[in-house]
């Protein structure tokens, strides 16, 4: 019996002779005589007809060069993926060792304290409490300087177009304070400008250096807001605000502002602003050319402000330092928020603002 298809006849019979028992009959009902099987003569079969990749055979030992080829390939790659690892892991560990020595620790001027040279305190910007400005890191600043030995003068920089007069009243006494403490000068320099709150600071200074295209003064108090009382009436909006105390929303933007309110807002600002000029006068003493509209709120140049004796001559910070001072190495003790505090105040300003959206589902007492 063959069971081979699709094989050469003579590879057939092979495996039928090879297979097939002669000694063992089939079992029939009947004894039948097997005959012995022909002895068949080894031949060599014809080859088969050959796929196109086996018509030309490939050189000897193609397959361990292969190999070879696959197995370096892979060990390189595997050791860029190293490489790479590393890299990254090491590029984190510098993100996060920068990322940690600029959280916990602040800029601070690092000199021997017996070298001679300039202290200089920055004050740019808004002068408001949070603010690079603000009283807290402003009197942090100039408290070290004081108490460096080698800072032989304090210079202020100022490019300010003011702010909140507390906060430069704060800084204002301080200055007064150190300097009577330690007995060393006080410098103020003025870059674009030096206006009203920031000009309350300068006022406590030694003398006062500007450009002569600065803007300095503005020596008033102004309190701002709007109301849209008007424009609710025509549009047909009713304002309703609930109070413990007929004054507590004189200020409130949606209310109409009676006669009473307006004079009793009048009169404290003319309370801040007689503090001003107090305080204006006493660091300025005879200084001061008083006019008329020196304590109005206006402003000028440099050069005039020198002219009115609200300040003392022209001059840069390196002139200041060569010249007045004379030490010409400057070191900056401005202190400043560093990049995770910003981040850190950030976020919570972010998060307080959630909170408050939420809370005025409600009604709110303040």
């Amino acid at each position: 019996m063959a069971w081979c298809t699709g094989i050469l006849p003579t590879t057939c019979t092979l495996l039928n002779s090879e297979m097939t028992d002669p000694r063992t009959p089939e079992p029939t009902d009947e004894p039948v005589s097997t005959p012995a099987p022909e002895p068949v003569a080894p031949t060599v079969s014809a080859a088969a007809p050959s796929s196109p990749a086996s018509a030309s055979p490939l050189p000897s030992g193609w397959e361990r060069e292969t190999l070879e080829k696959l197995a370096f390939a892979s060990l390189r790659e595997q050791q860029a993926a190293r490489r790479w690892r590393n890299v990254i892991r090491l590029a984190w560990l510098v993100l996060l060792s920068v990322s940690a020595w600029m959280l916990f620790s602040r800029a601070a001027p690092v000199t021997d304290k017996t070298t001679p040279h300039t202290a200089v305190v920055e004050i740019k910007g808004e002068i408001a409490a949070g603010a690079d400005a603000s009283a807290e890191f402003v009197v942090a600043a100039m408290r070290s300087a004081f108490e460096d030995d080698g800072a032989q003068a304090v210079v202020l920089l100022i490019n300010s177009p003011g702010g909140s007069p507390v906060q430069a009243g704060i800084i204002n006494d301080e200055i007064r304070r150190l300097k009577a403490k330690h007995s060393k000068p006080v410098y103020v320099v003025v870059e674009e400008s030096c206006a009203s709150a920031a000009y309350y600071i300068a006022a406590a200074a030694d003398q006062i250096f500007v450009d002569k295209a600065s803007i300095v003064g503005s020596i008033g108090v102004l309190m701002d807001g709007f109301g849209f009382t008007g424009l609710m009436d025509k549009l047909g909006v009713e304002r309703r605000l609930m109070t413990a105390g007929e004054n507590k929303g004189f200020l409130d933007p949606f209310s109409p502002q009676t006669e009473r309110q307006r004079v009793f807002a009048q009169a404290m600002l003319d309370q801040i602003h007689q503090q001003f000029i107090k305080a204006v006068k006493d660091g300025r003493g005879k200084r001061l050319k008083e006019t008329p509209e020196m304590f109005s709120g206006l402003f000028w140049t440099g050069e005039q402000a020198v002219e009115m004796g609200l300040a003392d001559q022209l001059g840069n910070l390196d002139y200041v330092a060569r010249e007045v001072v004379k030490a010409e190495d400057l070191v900056d003790y401005t202190r400043r928020d560093n990049v995770a505090e910003r981040l850190a105040k950030r976020f919570g300003a972010a998060f307080g603002e959630g909170a408050v959206r939420a809370l005025r589902s409600v009604p709110a007492l303040r």
